[in-house]
């Protein structure tokens, strides 16, 4: 199997980086943002080689007080939630104006152990996140089944299906959504889980 392992930044895989070495496994580090994802993803799917999984990892928020920080936790489903217009109090997804999709999903088909052993979550992908108590309560009454956020994922969902790729989003819980309070995060702990799982996945993968 041919895998694109794909994050943000490389502190949050610099330990698989320097674990993993194999022909099989790519690194592909996008910086943060939808919009710097999507052109360095599209720039490497784009070039020779093909590959069998798209695995996008990182950390993330929670809205869901349930997820302990450092859980690790499979997102099923990513939507992009500012893409779309305010219509006084309303607010319209770009499904219902009629300009395309919002919502993507995890396309992967192996059953696997090691992924049913995770939580499974439907995420959010933002431009900004939320860090006012306001308008997380605005969101959540909009939308109530969302229980994590990224800042990429569903633009890598977006990526794949595209290219007509299975594509893995596996990310493990940094911090609570709430007023912003870098003190209570715990970084280490959720890039220490992450990539003690990721590199168990991918020996199981290419081995």
């Amino acid at each position: 199997m041919r895998i694109l392992v794909v994050a943000a930044t490389k502190d949050e895989i610099a330990p698989a980086m320097n674990s993993i070495l194999s022909s099989q496994v790519d690194f592909l580090v996008t910086g943060a943002g939808m919009v710097a994802t999507s052109f360095h993803l599209g720039e490497k799917l784009a070039g020779s080689v093909t590959y069998d999984l798209i695995l996008n990892v990182g950390i993330a928020g929670a809205f869901d007080r349930s997820l302990s920080l450092g859980t690790l936790v499979n997102i099923v489903e990513d939507k992009f939630s500012e893409l779309g217009a305010e219509n006084g109090d309303e607010w319209l997804t770009i499904d219902e104006l009629g300009f395309g999709e919002s919502t993507f999903y995890n396309n992967y088909s192996l059953r696997d152990s090691m992924i049913d052993a995770l939580v499974s979550c439907n995420s959010v992908t933002v431009n900004s996140v939320h860090g006012n108590m306001e308008r997380i309560e605005q969101f959540r009454l909009r939308n109530p089944d969302v229980q994590t956020e990224s800042m990429e994922g569903a633009a890598v969902f977006y990526a794949a299906r595209q290219a007509q790729l299975q594509v893995l989003q596996i990310r493990t819980i940094s911090n609570y959504v709430e007023a912003r309070n870098k003190d209570a995060w715990d970084i280490p702990l959720a890039i220490g889980k992450l990539n003690t799982w990721l590199a168990q996945f991918i020996a199981s993968k290419i081995h």
